[in-house]
């Protein structure tokens, strides 16, 4: 009973399993019925839109077809008038032209028809001139004829005699001529030259040398002297030592004398002894800073002192290192005479005498400028060489032109005259340094004396640096510490002034010092 009745109710189970999987399979196929129909809807709106766009986009594009079709059109129908307009003006000045060609050619024609004419009557009026030519010819000859019955020569021996007395005429003639001019130019060449060098000279305005070998230094009281000379002297003497000039502090109010006979040594005092003052911090170390720094400013002046003449003259081109040579020049001398200035002076009167003999004036002011360049040595092998042909070879090494190096190097006549500038150099030189008030002798040959103390002084081992002070009367040597002992320096206090006296002409006597100055430095970091 029991398994006929679990077998019920498994059967039972069974079947309700299967009707209920029947039951979803229905509501299944009847929910996919129904997604299918809704599909089939959504499917056909969606046609149906698509059809509608269609149809709208359809119709925006054949509206835009035609509005392009028209525009097209419009665009066309303006080029087409442009070129009918074209054509019409190209109709009309082609109908202008052919009307300008149909007046020209009537013109043509007339003023063929006037030639023509005028040919004929140039033909005509030919032809009566070579009958009167013929009627002419037959009355010369006949002329002749007659001629040769009276004198008794032919035609072709009288033309000989008269073209024998007419040649003995014109060389008489000639020879008369050519003496006088011969005798006239010798009457006035030198005249002539004379007047050429006046006016050159007339042209040109410069002022007298001045023997000066002091420059004074202003100050604003006198209570500077004694910061100038420092505790027991020791800064007037460290500041000569430095810069070989002699400071002469005096009674004088307000100044201070600077002595030495080196223009360029005097000018680095004079600066340095400015700074100084004007700092007010005196003592040897700062002395020796100063000093230093304004020899290098020194050598910036010159620098500048070289452009400024270059320009000033209207020189252009001129190598770097010849720049420096005519800078350098502002502070030497000679005769007395300012190198500077005097080679200026040259280069003008070279200028002016150039152009009044029509030659380059340009060329010979640079020549006038450099013809001195040699009396500014650097190295001391230089001075044997005569300035005239070192400042030659100066000008040919930094690539000046044959004339300039010819000119400079023949103005003492050291070498033979090539050019024609080259005469015009040595006359200007003559007329810078002839003139008037130009130069001092005497001053140049104390100066090369004062020169000469400090050669023989370099001449010794050892020897640092040598000044010729006292207008000559001492010569102060500075000796290096590391290679001269106190028992050398003394001995060669000697020697020196047994050269000076052996091999030197001077007046009075000359007092030679020698200082040896040992110093230890270090440096605290």
């Amino acid at each position: 009973m029991e398994t006929v009745f679990i077998v019920y109710i498994t059967t039972g189970v069974v079947a309700g399993i299967l009707l209920g999987l029947f039951l979803a399979k229905i509501l299944e196929k009847s929910k996919a019925t129904r997604l299918l129909v809704q599909a089939q809807n959504k499917a056909e709106n969606i046609l149906n839109e698509a059809r509608l766009s269609a149809e709208n986009l359809k119709k925006d594009k054949m509206l835009q077809a035609k509005e392009k079709f028209l525009e097209l059109k419009s665009e066309h129908e303006k080029v087409i008038m442009e070129r009918d307009r074209k054509i019409s003006d190209i109709e009309k000045r082609l109908k202008n032209k052919e009307s300008q060609l149909t007046s020209e050619i009537a013109k043509t024609k007339n003023t063929s028809a006037i030639l023509d004419q005028k040919k004929e009557d140039y033909q005509r009026r030919l032809e009566q001139l070579g009958i009167r030519q013929e009627e002419l010819e037959k009355t010369r000859n006949q002329q002749i004829k007659q001629l040769e019955v009276v004198s008794g020569l032919s035609a072709e021996e009288a033309k000989n005699q008269l073209l024998e007395s007419l040649k003995d005429k014109a060389n008489a003639d000639a020879l008369t001529y050519a003496q006088s001019k011969i005798e006239e130019a010798q009457l006035t060449a030198e005249q002539e030259a004379k007047k050429v060098i006046i006016n050159t000279i007339q042209r040109i305005g410069t002022e007298e040398a001045v023997d000066n070998c002091v420059s004074v230094f202003n100050i604003e009281s006198d209570d500077v002297k004694g910061r100038i000379i420092g505790r027991e002297g020791r800064n007037i003497r460290a500041l000569e030592a430095v810069t070989g000039v002699e400071i002469i502090v005096d009674d004088t109010p307000e100044a201070i004398i600077l002595s030495c006979f080196d223009p360029v040594r005097r000018e680095i005092a004079r600066l340095s002894l400015h700074k100084l003052v004007s700092d007010g911090r005196i003592h040897p170390a700062r002395i020796e800073e100063v000093v230093a720094k304004t020899m290098k400013q020194i050598n910036q002046e010159i620098l500048d002192v070289g452009k400024r003449t270059v320009v000033d003259l209207g020189i252009h081109g001129l190598n770097p290192e010849l720049i420096k040579l005519v800078g350098r020049m502002k502070y030497r001398s000679s005769y007395g005479q300012n190198l500077l200035q005097h080679s200026r002076e040259v280069a003008k009167l070279c200028g002016v005498m150039a152009a009044e003999l029509g030659l380059n004036a340009k060329m010979a002011k640079r020549a006038g400028l450099l013809h001195d360049i040699g009396k500014v040595p650097e190295a001391e092998g230089d001075m044997e060489t005569p300035h005239a042909i070192l400042g030659m070879q100066w000008a040919e090494k930094y690539g000046e032109k044959p004339e300039i190096c010819n000119a400079i190097g023949a103005h003492h006549d050291e070498i033979e005259m090539k050019y024609l500038i080259s005469p015009i150099i040595q006359v200007c030189d003559a007329i810078s340094g002839a003139r008037p008030g130009a130069r001092r002798q005497v001053l140049d040959s104390y100066i090369q004396r004062l020169k000469d103390l400090e050669t023989t002084a370099y001449s010794f081992q050892g020897v640092e640096k040598a000044f010729a002070i006292q207008a000559g009367r001492e010569l102060r040597v500075i000796v290096e510490s590391d290679k001269v002992s106190d028992e050398r320096a003394a001995k060669l206090s000697f020697e020196i002034s047994q050269k000076i006296q052996t091999e030197m002409t001077y007046p009075g006597q000359v007092r030679v010092t020698v200082i040896r100055e040992t110093r230890a430095v270090n440096i605290a970091t």
